[in-house]
């Protein structure tokens, strides 16, 4: 993709990029351009990041490599070589999966309703923050799949509006977001409400049968209601020049996604839609074994395209006949890089960096991971994942939505640096 020597190549152009980005950045008083993005955001430094990746890159390949032999052993009891190419890594890791997790998710399906997940979700909302939701029936919508709730504080008062846009339909861009209709602000001294909306393109009711939802369907709703929850208490007077920073602005979604499969949580809200039967416990613990499947690869897949982007992102001068592809290749040579599997993006079709506004950014996602596994862990660590204490800090967090610096936020909320190791151990990879 994007390097066929046609007219659709795009390595020339991507070297042409990076020239461009050394210049700016020099311009406006940077050595490089990773100092430029970074000095706006929680990273600051391009060291910073490089800590966070080194102690995650060694333990996510070594996983990787034992998933590696594990299905080249499957291959080689099926006949003949027992070589692992790229292109088959994911038709033996399905062979894996069902080999050692056994499980078949067409079985949880009855019991994550889309109905049942968002009564869930409303649910977790107000163990840990005391808000609720009613439906506002009489609400304008723009289409009439459309859900709108008022979003109500423990005290009864007025938070904000959401709307909720679940199906897909002729016109509608696909995925998942969280928006926004109208962002907190003051006006006259008086808290002015949010409207924010939820737009995602989940399996539709069929038949007799309601929105059945899968587990990546069940957490991304978990993961855009924390979107959306972050805006509806929002209550700042001023959000600063910069907002919320982007490496700080996954942690009030990801940490959503803790609860959602959390084996406590599961018992109190995935019901069957049928039956109103609670998810049995041998299907809750085949979910919680699975979730560390070929977790080696998506680590090791993620982190590469990481390291990559920040390696091409602190080059300090242009290389004479620079080529782009051949510096991919050593810089995952050096990393040790195993040839049966790829960066998750190559440098011609990695939209994040070069059109998406990530460039010198990518590590945001995992940044943003260890974050929501270190708050998670403040929860877990007391005994209690709706402690009201950790809640109460975590809304101010949240709250506070970009009037403060994301890092400043962060130990207000949690009292110290966050660690790596609730990451590292919810990947299976300690």
């Amino acid at each position: 993709m994007g390097m066929r020597g046609n007219e659709n190549d795009n390595r020339r152009i991507t070297e042409e990029i990076i020239r461009y980005r050394i210049e700016r950045a020099q311009l406006l008083g940077f050595d490089i351009y990773a100092d430029y993005v970074l000095d706006r955001v929680m990273a600051k430094t391009p060291a910073n990041v490089y800590d966070l990746l080194d102690p995650i890159w060694t333990p996510a390949l070594n996983r990787a490599k034992a998933e590696l032999a594990e299905m080249s052993a499957i291959k080689a009891a099926e006949g003949g070589t027992s070589e692992i190419k790229p292109s088959d890594w994911w038709f033996y890791a399905e062979k894996l999966r069902t080999a050692k997790y056994d499980l078949d998710e067409s079985e949880l399906h009855p019991y994550f309703s889309l109905e049942t997940v968002r009564e869930g979700i409303f649910l977790l909302s107000n163990k840990l923050y005391g808000i609720t939701f009613r439906p506002l029936e009489q609400a304008p919508k723009y289409h009439e799949e459309n859900q709108v709730y008022e979003c109500l504080d423990k005290d009864g008062t007025h938070l904000g509006v959401l709307y909720m846009d679940f199906f897909p339909r002729a016109g509608k861009r696909g995925g998942a977001w969280c928006g926004s209709y109208r962002q907190q602000t003051y006006r006259d001294g008086k808290r002015v409400a949010p409207g924010s909306t939820i737009v995602c393109n989940f399996t539709p009711p069929s038949g007799d049968l309601p929105a059945l939802l899968s587990i990546d369907e069940t957490e991304t709703f978990f993961h855009e209601f924390g979107h959306a929850l972050h805006g509806l208490v929002c209550d700042v007077s001023y959000k600063g020049l910069r907002g919320t920073e982007r490496d700080f602005v996954e942690l009030p979604s990801q940490i959503m996604e803790n609860w959602a499969t959390d084996p406590v949580f599961l018992k109190m809200y995935a019901k069957h839609y049928a039956t109103g039967e609670t998810i049995p416990d041998a299907l809750i613990e085949k979910l919680s074994n699975s979730s560390l499947f070929n977790q080696g690869f998506a680590m090791t897949e993620r982190t590469a395209a990481t390291i990559l982007d920040m390696d091409l992102h602190v080059l300090k001068e242009y290389p004479e006949n620079f080529d782009i592809m051949a510096f991919q290749q050593q810089k995952m040579e050096e990393r040790g890089l195993i040839p049966e599997i790829a960066p998750r993006y190559q440098f011609p079709y990695f939209n994040h960096i070069f059109n998406s506004g990530y460039a010198a950014g990518y590590y945001s996602y995992t940044w943003s991971e260890v974050l929501d596994s270190d708050a998670y862990e403040a929860f877990a660590e007391t005994g209690n994942l709706f402690n009201p204490e950790v809640a109460a800090r975590f809304r101010r967090l949240l709250e506070q939505h970009g009037s403060k610096d994301g890092m400043e936020l962060y130990l207000e909320f949690r009292g110290q640096e966050p660690s790596r190791t609730p990451l590292l151990q919810k990947r299976g990879l300690l």
